[in-house]
């Protein structure tokens, strides 16, 4: 009979030892609610943007006015007529903000225009590549008189446009903007 009790007492505990597992990790494992707080605050602090200082961010400066040394006399022979109605200085400034706001504008009209040429020249080169895959597959291509002038008419149209290109930087150059990159180089044939 002891040997049945101990049987039966093994059996038991065998059956309630998953149970008992079971009950020990549900006590170790967070709560539903417990993860839920946990997730928002997380999402909280993440929420919070970095600020990122850039030139949109910051306030523009503002430039010191001029002003003449002290030592410095004015010229009497330099000074404008005494009989102009706003003084010197007044018209002076609106003249070269006009005169600056035309040449940015023209600087950037000429940038618009560089980049377009070269969007063209780049798009002109690929169907040049294009164009000449399709005419040296051709097995009798030295006899394809009408693809080669094709060819060399498409080549001939890329060179004038990255004529065209180096001809405006180098205007962009001359009105003092700053050229990001030196013309395209001719294709190699």
């Amino acid at each position: 009979m002891s040997r049945n009790l101990i049987l039966r007492s093994l059996a038991l505990i065998l059956a309630a030892a998953p149970i008992l597992a079971a009950r020990l990790a549900a006590q170790d494992a967070p709560s539903v609610a417990e993860a839920a707080r946990r997730t928002r605050q997380q999402k909280q602090a993440a929420a919070k943007p970095v600020k990122v200082v850039d030139d949109d961010t910051l306030a523009p400066r503002r430039a010191a006015p001029a002003t003449p040394p002290a030592d410095a006399v004015p010229d009497s022979a330099a000074a404008p007529a005494e009989n102009s109605s706003a003084p010197p200085d007044a018209k002076k400034p609106a003249a070269d903000s006009d005169d600056e706001a035309k040449k940015k504008a023209e600087i950037e009209a000429l940038k618009q225009e560089i980049a377009e040429k070269k969007h063209s020249a780049n798009l002109l080169q690929r169907e040049i590549s294009l164009e000449q895959d399709t005419y040296y597959s051709n097995p009798d291509h030295e006899h394809d008189k009408a693809g080669k002038e094709k060819l060399d008419s498409m080549q001939a149209d890329l060179q004038q446009q990255q004529a065209d290109l180096a001809d405006l930087q180098a205007k962009l150059a001359a009105l003092g903007g700053s050229e990001d990159s030196k013309p395209t180089p001719p294709p190699q044939p």
